[in-house]
């Protein structure tokens, strides 16, 4: 059976809606990436600046945020991926990396959306490839 996904991610949480059955049932997950718009860590060594620091927790955590979204999703058949800025490249390269790019079937550029909309969409993509 082919597994169809479709998430709508940006830095603060993915939204993960898997297709299923017959009937093109939509289940959801929402994964949060814990992440405060405005990050704020002190501390720092010698001819490190606190913006280095930042910079280089923020990236871990997203990294970390990543690794999960991966995992929720990695026996998908086929992915589509959707999101308003970087994260959306940033998660297909980290697909990539885990030998999951061919999954990938593709990536949309998307302002905010709700659980709701983010299902609607998935379903409408999967309904058109499937007519093709």
């Amino acid at each position: 059976m082919n597994s169809e996904l479709g998430l709508w991610i940006d830095h603060r949480e993915a939204i993960i809606v898997r297709i299923t059955g017959p009937e093109k049932t939509a289940a959801t997950t929402r994964i949060e990436s814990n992440m405060e718009s405005h990050v704020r860590f002190s501390g720092g060594a010698a001819g490190v600046s606190e913006e280095d620091i930042r910079d280089r927790k923020f990236g871990n955590h997203l990294n970390a945020f990543y690794d999960t979204v991966v995992t929720a999703i990695r026996d998908a058949d086929s992915i589509l991926i959707i999101g308003p800025g970087e994260a959306k490249v940033e998660l297909k390269k980290r697909l990539e990396s885990h030998n999951l790019g061919g999954h990938i079937v593709g990536v949309e550029t998307a302002d905010k959306l709700t659980e709701h909309q983010v299902a609607a969409k998935v379903r409408e993509h999967f309904a058109r490839q499937a007519t093709h």
